[in-house]
């Protein structure tokens, strides 16, 4: 019998859970959830016989370490900052790892040495980064072994709302991380196009958007994010002419956002002073030029927007110039702007969520040009079994299963980048309705 230990039972592990205790009774597995909520942990169970729930802080060091020794895989869903140290662990005691986060410079650091444990410390497992890597890698290298040479690769995702869920002007509620959400994009966004290095300042980020075409779903609109140069030694295209990756919002959505960053509501590097006494106007208030006039006016005017366009109407159904105070101590901007968002942005029971993700080629081959699309639709199925949830948590399972079942035997830090991993992984997805479309022009 093999031990499976998941370390976090969050919203993202419900699919991952239950895929692993369907593979459970077939593979003769034992899945150990822990977590700090006991209760979470027995909800994702629900006592199948393959299963344990346990209470575990990993602050607890002795308590982690006496659970890992008795795994033979860890797939740590916490956060990613927390990976390292587990994996130090797994290296330790010789245990493979599955994680759905960045490989980070500490991690990458363990190379060797899980190599000499014989074990692989696998990230980059999920959806963005994970599924992307797959699905990209496998046209890349279906036009290389056919002669191709790409000339052009841009890749977008979004986690959105689904249609039948789209129920407020923003065309978008919090899928994932709402801090993500509210910090995403800081920084520089840099990229290539056409060989040339290309660069855009996070304060010019959302008004500079590419249209984004998905079949059955219309319009969409993608803004780049922050480094794509790295991807071109990653997947072995370090002559690509463009290469960019970025992010999906439904159309308006970016340029209603840029408000927030031309005021300086998504800064976390500051408090605000007696934030618990300000209301969320007066809050708007302090970051505009003190002159008469009402809120509303004052921000049409310093940010250079009609007072009745659509921008307007989607930061009034917001409240943003309501006199409701938010009560949050010590607050810096972008926490009273989450905040805020979370009140109005929130998925509830009944809504449906949407992962969106396309992938644009170009490629020489004998003398010709070609175009290719590739499209992934996934929605999802409740309120528990997110579209979030399941290409995050199925590609884990399946990649924890390849590795238990020696179907992947590499050693070391490992992402979905080779076809070891990709081939099988999207197969299998495939039979879970988890399936690209491609399209040519």
């Amino acid at each position: 019998m093999k031990n499976i230990l998941i370390l976090g039972a969050g919203r993202s592990s419900s699919s991952l859970i239950e895929y692993l205790l369907k593979a459970a009774s077939e593979y003769n597995y034992t899945v150990t959830v822990a977590d700090t909520s006991l209760e979470s942990a027995r909800q994702k169970t629900r006592n199948h016989p393959h299963s344990k729930a346990i209470l575990l802080d990993i602050r607890d060091q002795s308590e982690t370490e006496k659970e890992i020794k008795q795994a033979d895989l860890v797939i740590s869903m916490l956060p990613a900052f927390l990976h390292p140290t587990i994996a130090t662990q797994c290296v330790k005691y010789k245990k493979h790892m599955v994680t759905a986060s960045y490989v980070s410079p500490e991690m990458k650091r363990l190379d060797e040495e899980a190599k000499k444990a014989g074990i692989i410390l696998m990230n980059e497992s999920g959806l963005d980064p994970g599924l992307d890597h797959a699905s990209a890698m496998r046209v890349i290298d279906r036009i290389k072994a056919d002669g191709g040479k790409l000339t052009l690769f841009k890749s977008y995702t979004g986690g959105l709302i689904a249609p039948e869920s789209d129920n407020n002007p923003w065309g978008y509620k919090f899928t994932w991380n709402p801090r993500n959400v509210i910090l995403a994009g800081q920084g520089t966004a840099k990229y290539i196009e056409n060989s040339k290095y290309a660069f855009i300042p996070y304060h010019r980020l959302f008004t500079r958007t590419e249209k984004i075409y998905i079949d059955s779903l219309g319009y969409f609109e993608g803004y780049a994010n922050r480094d794509s140069l790295n991807y071109r030694s990653i997947y072995g295209i370090d002559d690509v002419q463009t290469i960019l990756r970025g992010t999906l919002r439904k159309p308006g959505y970016c340029e209603a956002w840029n408000v927030f960053v031309q005021l300086g509501m998504t800064d976390d590097s500051y408090i605000i002073p007696d934030s618990e006494k300000l209301s969320i106007r007066e809050v708007v208030e302090s970051f505009l030029p003190q002159k008469r006039g009402d809120t509303k006016t004052k921000l049409a005017e310093y940010i250079g927007i009609p007072m009745d366009g659509d921008i307007m109407a989607k930061l009034e159904w917001l409240g943003l110039f309501e006199d409701t105070r938010l009560k949050i101590n010590n607050a810096s901007p972008a926490l009273i702007l989450q905040t805020l968002l979370e009140s109005k942005w929130n998925l509830t029971a009944g809504d449906i969520d949407m992962i969106v993700m396309q992938h644009q080629f170009e490629y020489e081959l004998r003398g010709a040009l070609y175009k290719l699309n590739s499209s992934l639709v996934v929605i999802g199925d409740g309120f528990v079994y997110t579209a979030m949830a399941k290409t995050v948590g199925l590609p884990v399972g399946i990649i924890t299963k390849l590795i238990l079942e020696r179907k992947i035997k590499l050693t070391g830090v490992q992402t979905p980048t080779v076809k070891e991993i990709y081939e099988p992984l999207l197969k299998e997805l495939e039979t879970l309705g988890i399936r690209f479309k491609e399209r040519e022009g």
